[in-house]
């Protein structure tokens, strides 16, 4: 894991440093409890605020709590220290609980976030027409958004193939994912993402278009083996997904034969990089 002063985070406590951590294994963030709480109560100790708050969290049976982690955090005075760490999910359960004025734009913003969330699921195409207006603001063109929302809707079909074949869980998702990937890229999806420099965004938003086209092929093909074969469980789904990968690597070794370069990048879409972003997968090319 590695530790680094995220932007976004210190953005939103007003430049406020909040310590966190990245789990590259679980794609999630870890951050420091004391820092979000010393952020939004100024208190003068913050560590007996937190401490105190534990206390009362606990006795109330929060489950907040309980999904605290402990990591060692450079401190202030240049010293190694166990700090008390929560996820993204357990840090906003957490401002929930701070009784500060400062946490309530916080609330109501997750509060707006919920209401969202159940008017799209009166009606679906609130959040359709959200994606479109995230991907323009971003800087995609119509075309470019026609054609990732049909890629969603094949991914779709391809889980759907996959949820016929005896495969429901997450993880078994995950790993057939993993298995297309690797097949013609040489890197699973977390060590694509590494080396092309991001970290929860979507791999497939910072896609060339040859990659697009890469990825697009392994799991149509995966799909089209799976709906001829009817493989079950995860072992049979397993060999079918490198099948259908492999369909795509031999794509991938024609085309570079001809542009006698690779057609994988280490390039993204985005606008800001990871302050401690240097190692990079070169000899995944």
């Amino acid at each position: 894991m590695n530790q680094n002063k995220l932007e976004t985070i210190s953005n939103l406590f007003e430049g406020k440093e909040i310590r966190s951590i990245w789990d590259s294994e679980k794609e999630d963030y870890y951050f420091s409890v004391v820092d979000v709480i010393e952020a939004l109560t100024e208190s003068d100790d913050p560590s007996h605020y937190w401490r105190t708050l534990k206390s009362r969290m606990i006795k109330e049976g929060n489950e907040t709590v309980t999904n605290c982690d402990t990591f060692k955090l450079k401190a202030r005075d240049g010293k190694m220290r166990n700090s008390d760490m929560l996820d993204t999910k357990g840090i906003l359960r957490l401002i929930e609980s701070v009784p500060s004025s400062k946490a309530e734009p916080f609330k109501l913003w997750l509060a707006n976030l919920g209401s969202e969330r159940i008017d799209e699921v009166f009606d679906p195409e609130i959040a359709i027409r959200r994606a479109i207006d995230y991907y323009r603001k971003r800087g995609y063109s119509d075309k470019w958004i026609e054609a990732r929302l049909k890629g969603i809707l094949n991914r779709k079909q391809l889980t759907d193939v996959w949820k016929e074949g005896g495969i429901t869980e997450n993880n078994e998702y995950a790993i057939l994912t993993n298995e297309i990937y690797k097949e013609w890229s040489g890197m699973k999806a977390s060590e694509y993402k590494a080396f092309k420099g991001i970290r929860k965004e979507s791999l497939r938003d910072n896609m060339t278009d040859i990659e697009v086209l890469l990825t697009d092929l392994g799991e149509t093909a995966t799909r089209e083996l799976a709906k001829e074969y009817k493989p079950y469980g995860l072992n049979q789904n397993k060999e079918i997904a490198k099948r259908g990968g492999r369909i795509a690597k031999n794509t991938r070794d024609n085309l570079e034969n001809e542009l006698h370069k690779s057609v994988i990048s280490n390039k993204n879409n985005l606008n800001y990089q990871y302050l401690d972003e240097k190692e990079k997968l070169e000899n995944k090319k």
